[in-house]
């Protein structure tokens, strides 16, 4: 049976409305910046790279790269559905956000919070429960809920990097999910083996900030992620029949050229789907 991704609206219907009702299919809901919902029609509900506050604006006011949101949260933490598991790629706070994790915590009470062991420290600082966390390390295969099992892999914010003991400070997963295996891989830059290994593991479809890198960030504390033709080819070489853009649209400084990303859909291959993710739809997956 082959799978088959929709791109569908619900908006103006609120987020937290859609999501009390039944999966119908796999969904993919967008939360702005790297922030996704995940859900398997046969249950398991992911949450993964969520920021939802508005923490960044605060701590870099007056700073050169100024973090005033271009875009709304589309969920405030205590109206997302019950979650089976929450997902951090990194430290980085529009990644493991110090604001809004505690509160879902909170609100989800026994869920397990995989974050890299590398940065264990990080989520005991902003005050979530030891009890709740599970580091993991690239190579790790955890099942976490019923039907839910994650395959770590390694991320390179532009370079790979690693703890005293050797574990990857930046991660991404491979997610299963009813039947579905999703790729998102963190901030994460192209590095060797990459493709290979992704390859082995045969994601559906993969999930990459598009939002690029250069020198005049990078310099001043903006490590960055995939040329949108990067990431296209990412996708080919892996065999990755869908690709998912993200990662833009948050900061005026770290978004994306519209033209840039359109020139790399045109170059696409025949046989792999390349879009933007867009707030207010689901993309929506169903074999047939």
């Amino acid at each position: 049976m082959t799978l088959s991704w929709t791109q569908e609206p619900y908006a103006p219907q609120p987020l937290a409305d859609r999501l009390a009702r039944p999966a119908a299919g796999a969904e993919i809901f967008w939360l702005g910046q790297a922030g996704f919902v995940l859900r398997g029609e046969t249950g398991g509900t992911v949450l993964i790279d969520a920021y939802l506050s508005d923490h960044l604006r605060a701590k870099y006011a007056g700073k050169l790269f100024e973090h005033v949101r271009m875009q709304d949260a589309p969920i405030t933490p205590d109206a997302l559905p019950p979650l089976d598991v929450v997902l951090c790629s990194h430290h980085h706070s529009d990644h493991m956000d110090p604001d809004a994790l505690p509160l879902i915590c909170a609100a989800n009470p026994g869920t397990p919070v995989v974050v890299p062991a590398a940065s264990v420290d990080r989520p005991a600082r902003i005050g979530l429960p030891l009890s709740a966390l599970l580091p993991a390390d690239a190579g790790d295969a955890l099942d976490v809920a019923p039907g839910v099992r994650v395959h770590v892999v390694p991320s390179a914010h532009e370079d790979l990097e690693y703890d005293e003991q050797g574990r990857c400070r930046f991660l991404g997963y491979v997610i299963e999910l009813g039947g579905v295996r999703i790729y998102h891989s963190g901030d994460c830059a192209p590095y060797p083996g990459q493709a290979e290994h992704l390859a082995a593991l045969a994601p559906d479809i993969a999930l990459l900030p598009v939002n690029g890198r250069d020198t005049h960030r990078r310099t001043n504390g903006v490590p960055g992620n995939f040329h949108p033709d990067e990431a296209v080819a990412l996708c080919r070489d892996a065999g990755i029949p869908v690709l998912l853009g993200h990662h833009y649209g948050m900061f005026a400084f770290n978004t994306i050229d519209a033209a840039v990303y359109q020139h790399a859909v045109s170059t696409a291959p025949g046989g792999l789907s390349v879009s933007l993710a867009q707030q207010g739809t689901v993309l929506r997956g169903e074999r047939r």
